[in-house]
């Protein structure tokens, strides 16, 4: 093949399905059922669903025993399902979301076909695909990538039933639209609750008042069939877990994880105004530049009242409103944002760089391939500064881990990444999501396998330790429920008695030993980095 038809080669390539696949391997698949589940999140919701199967009980869920009421039914039922083929393992709990993920790149596909073309919905779904923080949601066993499905299931039939309604079409067909709205509104709330009913409402009503079209929003808000399905969708189980265990879910969560997460900090996840300003270009990667490059011309199709830019509008309330209501929240993670990240998809297919702007669009993925190829020197330097033990021996062990071929594989990504941004003849969005390849199998088979074997591989070793054991086994001050999945038992936490094995940070043995009585002592089981199982027994005299 000549070098001067290679740019052709690699545009075929891309807007074939073949692109599509590579993605979604890359993205979602790689590694998903080799690395252990990570804490807190995924290996929360992991032995959520572990213990409401070894319970029989379908309804409420607990974790380690305790009644567990961060989030609705419908994530955990889709995980029982899984594990119930696949078995406890890590793939048997990921593959919900990785199943998820995949219908919510179809889904988008499917609607950017609707109103746009072909390469407009393959580069759309490429860049949901292969942006980072998809690619994190996507594998992980937790309720992001099921919420985002639904929400932008809803986002799209509530903009579809707006051009039904523009273009005049039937009653049956705008009733049918509406149903499906009602649906996906339903299942939302069941998989998270009443954002994923607040932000279609919202949005919806904001962006009809601002195209005219006040009378067709009211009649979908009152469109009482649709109540009426999502009232079947969601009211049964609401009354089953009320049954069975009073009103302790409803104020544990619709009080405490909506009402006052909005309003106050949860578990150290607080932030400010600027909070997703300064977040936003890293769940973006390797895209920030194309968005920074095209948000003079998105924004000034805001002034105009055609379909086009009545769609590219809709798109840009949907992603403000998201990014706004956030912002102002008392508790903030990275992954909220990507809610009102889905139009972002859009625009930026829609708005294909060729040409244009080429120092713009790569300096950001540059920049963090350039970040990428330090870490080695930087975890050095942060090992060199911290003195409290529990960080020294994280930080030691992560350096450890990226001082093998690492080294040469990192800044053998910078330097793909700068040969991408130089070669002109490539057009710019075809380079970008080039460099998202190359990001998805460095984070795959570099970043993650080494970082998660640091934090979470002595977790899972302790863990099958204590289950081979068959000893009594308690937690003290240590948040990692990973450790019970793959002990396949709930840990409660306590202070351990004699016999029994405990589970605790490195740096807190010695408060597990203050607490016993002067004739029994600690002895390890199982030490790694700043995990620790040890047994109680008698002290010999």
């Amino acid at each position: 093949m000549q070098l001067r038809s290679l740019p052709l080669s690699i545009e075929r390539f891309l807007l074939s399905p073949f692109s599509l696949l590579l993605a979604i391997f890359l993205a979602f698949f790689l590694n998903a059922y080799s690395l252990p589940l990570t804490d807190v999140d995924e290996g929360a919701f992991s032995e959520a669903t572990r213990e409401m199967m070894a319970r029989g009980n379908l309804v409420s869920p607990t974790l380690n025993d305790a009644p567990r009421h961060d989030k609705p039914i419908l994530i955990y039922w889709a995980q029982a399902a899984s594990v119930s083929v696949l078995g406890v393992s890590e793939i048997g709990f990921r593959l919900p979301s990785i199943i998820f993920a995949m219908l919510w790149m179809f889904a988008l596909y499917r609607f950017c076909l609707r109103h746009g073309n072909r390469m407009t919905a393959q580069a759309a779904a490429l860049v949901m695909a292969l942006s980072l923080v998809v690619g994190f949601i996507a594998k992980a066993a937790i309720a992001d990538a099921l919420l985002n499905l639904l929400i932008a299931m809803a986002m799209f039939g509530i903009y579809d039933y707006f051009c039904a309604c523009r273009e005049g079409r039937g009653t049956a067909e705008r009733r049918r639209l509406l149903i499906g709205v009602y649906a996906a509104l339903g299942l939302g709330f069941l998989a998270k609750g009443p954002v994923a009913v607040f932000f279609p409402l919202l949005i919806s009503g904001l962006f009809f008042v601002s195209a005219g079209a006040l009378r067709p929003w009211l009649k979908a808000v009152f469109f009482w069939p649709g109540w009426l399905l999502f009232l079947v969708i969601v009211v049964p189980w609401h009354v089953a877990v009320y049954l069975d265990q009073g009103d302790a879910f409803f104020r544990g969560f619709y009080l405490k994880h909506n009402i006052n997460r909005y309003a106050d900090t949860f578990e150290g996840h607080g932030g400010r105004w600027w909070y997703y300003f300064a977040v936003m270009p890293f769940i973006l990667l390797p895209f920030t530049g194309w968005l920074l490059a095209i948000v003079g011309k998105v924004a000034s199709q805001l002034r105009h009242a055609d379909s086009e830019a009545l769609f590219e509008r809709f798109l840009i309330v949907w992603f403000v409103v998201v990014f706004a209501f956030f912002s102002f929240s008392g508790t903030q993670l990275p992954h909220y944002l990507l809610y009102g990240c889905t139009p972002l998809f859009i625009l930026l297919a829609r708005h294909r760089l060729n040409a244009e702007r080429r120092l713009v669009a790569f300096v950001p993925m540059v920049l963090f391939a350039l970040l990428l190829a330090a870490l080695p020197e930087i975890l050095a330097f942060a090992a060199s500064k911290v003195s409290r033990p529990f960080e020294t021996m994280l930080l030691s062990g992560l350096l450890a881990a990226f001082s093998d071929e690492a080294r040469w594989l990192l800044p053998l990504l910078a330097l793909a990444v700068i040969a991408i941004a130089l070669w002109r003849r490539l057009p710019v969005w075809q380079g970008l999501v080039l460099a998202g390849l190359l990001q998805a199998t460095t984070v795959a088979l570099v970043v993650a396998p080494r970082v998660i074997g640091v934090t979470q591989g002595p977790v899972r070793e302790a863990a099958q330790v204590a289950r081979e054991s068959g000893a009594t086994v308690v937690a003290w001050r240590i948040i990692m429920p990973s450790f019970s999945v793959y002990r396949q038992a709930a840990t409660p936490t306590r202070v351990p008695e004699l016999g029994q094995l405990v589970f605790t940070r490195t740096d807190r043995k010695h408060e597990v030993q203050a607490l016993l009585p002067p004739n029994l002592i600690l002895h390890d089981v199982y030490q790694r980095s700043f995990v620790t199982l040890a047994r109680v027994e008698t002290q010999k005299k």
